[in-house]
């Protein structure tokens, strides 16, 4: 099973609650939508960007949408107490259930 693993800081200069992280996570994800609709001319507009520069925008708001993501995994670790990691092996389970994954074991 191929994995990527990635590491980010819990946000310290913020507050946030289930419900602004939640809106936050949205939000990130629109602007995400909104720059492959832009940059791969699916809007309709004449947008000029080179394919470099376009995969550029698409990570930065990819790693903007996983940030927002990882500060709500510490709003529910923190304040309602869940297991993260307990969670990932749920997730994993059913990604094999569902048949999107084949976990090989050693």
């Amino acid at each position: 099973m191929r994995t990527k693993t990635i590491s980010l800081p819990r946000l310290n200069r913020l507050t946030p609650t289930l419900e602004s992280t939640a809106l936050k996570l949205m939000e990130e994800a629109g602007e995400l939508a909104e720059a492959i609709g832009k940059l791969r001319g699916l809007s309709g507009e004449a947008f000029q960007v080179d394919e470099e520069e376009t995969v550029a925008i698409i990570m930065s708001e990819l790693l903007d949408v996983a940030q927002t993501a990882v500060s709500m995994m510490f709003v529910l670790e923190e304040n309602y107490q869940v297991d993260i990691e307990e969670a990932v092996e749920k997730h994993i389970n059913k990604l094999c259930r569902k048949g999107y994954l084949v976990k090989y074991v050693k």
